[in-house]
């Protein structure tokens, strides 16, 4: 699990799309925060199919510059 504090453009020649799995989100107050969780579960080819894979979690700051680069990378939304 791991809550996003910095956010960091990086330079890569790979251009893979990865397999679809599913999202689940919630959001919940932690000292005196909201915190927006996502987590991604296992595609149904993986040992355990869906399990929690991976956790993200962004506060307030996380989330505006997140939203920041959603709105450059998809002009017009």
């Amino acid at each position: 699990m791991a809550l996003i504090r910095e956010f960091h453009n990086v330079v890569s020649d790979r251009q893979d799309v990865h397999k679809p799995v599913s999202c689940g989100w919630r959001t919940f107050h932690a000292g005196g925060d909201t915190i927006l969780q996502l987590d991604t579960y296992g595609s149904d080819q993986r040992k355990i199919a869906n399990k929690v894979s991976q956790t993200i979690q962004l506060d307030r700051d996380g989330a505006v510059f997140l939203l920041n680069l959603i709105r450059e990378a998809f002009p017009g939304l």
